[in-house]
């Protein structure tokens, strides 16, 4: 899925600030109070892998994060493989042959055999651009933009939620799980980070809930197919936003009929689209 327009959100580059209307709570708001879903809530956009289907910029990296967040607000999805070394590192996939000069499994591999690899774009465009850590992702991410955590297979909540603690960055990461398990073991590691749950319907509700998630520490996933009006109206009622996925079909859709799409997503209940055409949704919902 392709499109010239530049886009991405995480570093900034001296001679150009982050735009005034960027996703950041305050200090005293706290990211829990700020993602809490009111009748007033603005739509946001997220930024599917950090916005990777920009020509010249790969996805998960800062430089890619930094370009976007110059020029729309929005949540940087991202993810974090390790290495055999324990390196939490930014990469979506389990191997480097798709993004990086290199080759292989990330997790046979130690940190001082990667970290001066390249990355390429999405159309296998070399860049001069290396791997960030998840560290330094954090360290830049403060008082700049808010991060969705998608945590890899391979990757242990424990040491992620320990680096968010370590860089104090509890106020602008939440947490991706995909069932109330993951949920609960995120919960119990830090009871006060926000947390992206996978709710598609009342079941999967409820089994979070047996699980003692707090309504105020969820965001709700809600899938990727045309939004429910009334169950997104029954989260809401919890206090709860929605996120939907709209990387894939629905941005094909909207690629058909009209980015007009989004707005209609969003007068049905959605609160927060995942996407990997960033600009077109931010222009559609603003």
């Amino acid at each position: 899925m392709k499109f010239l327009y530049p886009i991405l959100f995480i570093l900034v580059v001296a001679c150009h600030p982050v735009p005034q209307k960027s996703y950041i709570p305050t200090p005293k708001q706290g990211l829990i109070n700020f993602l809490k879903y009111t009748p007033n809530f603005k739509p946001m956009v997220s930024s599917h892998r950090g916005g990777g289907d920009i020509p010249g910029y790969p996805e998960n990296c800062i430089e890619s994060f930094a370009f976007l967040s110059e020029r729309i607000p929005n949540i940087i999805e991202c993810d974090i493989e390790i290495t055999k070394d324990s390196m939490l590192m930014m990469m979506h996939d389990n191997t480097l042959d798709r993004t990086t000069t290199g080759r292989g499994k990330i997790i046979e591999k130690n940190w001082d055999e990667i970290k001066d690899l390249r990355l390429r774009d999405n159309a296998g465009t070399l860049t001069t651009f290396k791997i960030p850590t998840l560290e330094e992702v954090l360290r830049w991410g403060k008082n700049k933009v808010i991060f969705g955590l998608d945590v890899k297979r391979n990757t242990p909540y424990e040491k992620v939620v320990a680096m968010v603690k370590k860089t104090h960055a509890e106020d602008y990461c939440m947490i991706i799980v995909y069932d109330a398990n993951q949920a609960k073991k995120v919960y119990d590691l830090d009871p006060n980070l926000m947390i992206s749950v996978t709710v598609r319907d009342i079941k999967e509700y409820e089994r979070h809930q047996q699980a003692g998630i707090p309504d105020k520490n969820m965001v709700a996933f809600i899938g990727t197919r045309e939004p429910n009006k009334e169950f997104n109206h029954f989260l809401h009622q919890k206090g709860i936003c929605t996120i939907l996925g709209t990387l894939g079909n629905l941005d094909k859709m909207a690629i058909t009929k009209g980015d007009y799409v989004y707005k209609g997503f969003v007068n049905n209940g959605v609160d927060i689209l995942s996407t990997d055409r960033m600009m077109e949704v931010y222009e559609a919902i603003k």
